[in-house]
């Protein structure tokens, strides 16, 4: 008998990525989106012509690291079978960047799943990141579409 993915996707759940932001992720991250603002790759820009007193992470990649968190937190459900569907990601409602991240910060991401709609075939999660300091530095809304398969002749 088939389910739905949803069926195990309980309200409460929380999920947990933690990674220390290096040189080489804004670097990386920088030639794959084109993003070479001198606030991110310019060390003397950065502490010349702003108030950071350094570079800082692309608000983009802490996107990224709440993508990282959401896939953990469909681990437990990808595998099952007899699954009538499958998550997709349809993005991120309510983001915000708070407070700049410095390269060397180390962030965790808060994935929380805050509602579920079986009727529309989604859970939504909040997003929490923040530094090793406990300071909140980027928030957002993450939407799971639970897509139907394609049934096999």
């Amino acid at each position: 008998m088939e389910q739905s993915g949803l069926d195990f996707v309980e309200v409460g759940q929380r999920y947990t990525f933690g990674k220390t932001v290096s040189e080489t992720d804004v670097m990386l991250f920088a030639g794959i989106t084109g993003d070479f603002s001198p606030t991110h790759v310019n060390e003397q820009y950065a502490r010349e012509k702003s108030n950071l007193g350094g570079r800082i992470a692309h608000g983009a990649l802490m996107v990224g690291y709440m993508s990282t968190a959401s896939t953990l937190s469909i681990e437990h459900v990808i595998h099952k079978e007899n699954l009538s569907d499958f998550p997709v990601s349809s993005g991120y409602d309510k983001l915000r960047f708070l407070k700049p991240v410095a390269l060397g910060d180390t962030i965790t991401v808060v994935y929380e799943v805050i509602r579920i709609d079986k009727e529309k075939g989604r859970s939504i999660a909040k997003n929490e990141v923040f530094n090793q300091r406990g300071e909140l530095v980027a928030v957002g809304e993450h939407v799971m579409r639970w897509a139907k398969k394609l049934k096999g002749e």
